[in-house]
């Protein structure tokens, strides 16, 4: 099993009821919201409702760690540390997290205080035709280890100007 991030791609307009509920269940409630889910079974039959509104793929630990630096927030609205990784779970540092992340041996919700969405700016210069699948040059879909490039361009900051 390994984890998969999931990212909505698109907003809440012309969306079947039960897509609506499947990514309240994944607690995707706006666009650019991002969870970290283990790949078994009722995953895959969740991500089959709402295909056509959200991006995922598999990621690595890099990619899980970068994500939790940047974007990982904790209660009353700090940014997650390895020194609250390490006071309020059984882990050592925000590395040893996404590790057992990726392997889908913990949940988000092992660290005590720890938000369960990343929310996310939109990927600089946009995403690519949002109602068209990835397979074909679109945004929505099954991208595979490709997310990581998504998750990128998401985290990178604005380009300075001279």
């Amino acid at each position: 099993m390994s984890a998969v991030a999931v990212i909505r791609v698109r907003g809440h307009a012309k969306i079947r009821h039960d897509a609506v509920q499947t990514m309240e269940m994944m607690r995707l409630h706006r666009p650019n919201h991002c969870v970290l889910l283990p790949m078994n079974t009722t995953t895959k039959g969740m991500l089959q409702v709402v295909k056509d509104y959200v991006t995922w793929g598999e990621v690595r630990d890099e990619t899980i760690a970068r994500l939790l630096v940047k974007r990982g927030e904790v209660s009353g609205g700090g940014k997650l540390t390895d020194d609250h990784v390490k006071k309020n779970s059984e882990f050592t540092s925000i590395m040893s997290f996404a590790k057992a992340l990726e392997k889908a041996d913990a949940k988000l919700t092992d660290v005590g205080g720890l938000k369960p969405v990343m929310r996310l700016p939109p990927p600089r210069r946009g995403y690519e035709k949002v109602k068209r699948p990835y397979s074909v040059g679109g945004a929505v879909g099954y991208r595979g280890a490709d997310i990581a490039k998504l998750i990128e361009k998401m985290l990178e900051g604005p380009k300075e100007v001279d």
